[in-house]
């Protein structure tokens, strides 16, 4: 989306404020014992109180795509995206590594935006490296979310931090253009060349979001059809936040 009003980018502020609150809730509540299915009645209400929708709910990419069945995404451990909360049957325990992704539509325009936590206390150091690196890729590639810049020169700092931690970085699973849509162009890999792909606009809409494995990187979709998971049965995080890029240089919305 190439956001052109005032009233767009204050519909697209004001509803990634309103989810960023939600996810600190939710991401407050990852706790020992509790359930997916408790997260995602949890995150049904917040949504529903405001007015507004949630992102995906019913989503589908294409026609043959079954409704996506759930508000919330809960990945936990070796499933790094798209796990649905409703369905999953999850039960947080101690030390597991929780990815909560989640999006609303706020007055016609969507917001995106994804955390990772530890439950409790870690089990080991490589898992707290693991999410502070991802975070740190996620600013690295919020950095070069400028006018003039492309796609690539995000895709090629996420991966240069993938590389100093020796993290896998999934090849097959990229951040998005966010707005009108759930999904839109461009994608954005959390790799890259700097100087190539599409090149960036002021007013451009993106949700960046390093995905990162202690492992390969190489993923299989489980039998639910929506889960992504480690090959090699790795531990995974994933951080994303909804950019608005801007003259002056890149405007984080999800955030409070």
């Amino acid at each position: 989306m190439i956001a052109k009003t005032t009233d767009d980018i204050e519909a697209l502020r004001e509803g990634g404020r309103r989810l960023a609150r939600h996810l600190r809730i939710l991401s407050g509540m990852v706790l020992p014992g509790v359930s997916a299915r408790e997260l995602e009645d949890k995150a049904r209400k917040m949504v529903k109180a405001e007015g507004d929708i949630l992102a995906f709910y019913g989503h589908t990419e294409g026609k043959k795509d079954k409704p996506y069945p759930s508000g919330l995404c809960l990945s936990v451990n070796d499933v790094i995206v798209h796990s649905p909360a409703s369905d999953n049957g999850a039960t947080i325990h101690d030390g597991d590594v929780v990815c909560l992704d989640f999006g609303i539509k706020h007055k016609g325009l969507y917001t995106d935006h994804a955390v990772t936590v530890i439950a409790g206390t870690a089990r080991d150091p490589h898992d707290e490296r693991l999410v502070r690196g991802t975070y740190e890729a996620l600013a690295a590639g919020i950095a070069q979310a400028k006018v003039g810049n492309t796609t690539g020169d995000i895709g090629y700092a996420v991966q240069k931090v993938a590389e100093k931690y020796h993290f896998g970085y999934p090849k097959n699973l990229s951040g998005h253009g966010v707005g009108q849509k759930v999904h839109e162009e461009p994608h954005i890999p959390n790799f890259g060349t700097p100087h190539t792909g599409t090149k960036l606009e002021e007013g451009m809409v993106i949700a960046i979001e390093p995905m990162m494995t202690l492992g390969s990187g190489e993923l299989f979709i489980d039998k639910d059809g929506h889960s992504y998971r480690t090959k090699d049965g790795s531990r995974t995080a994933h951080a994303e936040h909804t950019v608005l890029i801007t003259k002056d240089g890149p405007e984080i919305l999800t955030e409070e």
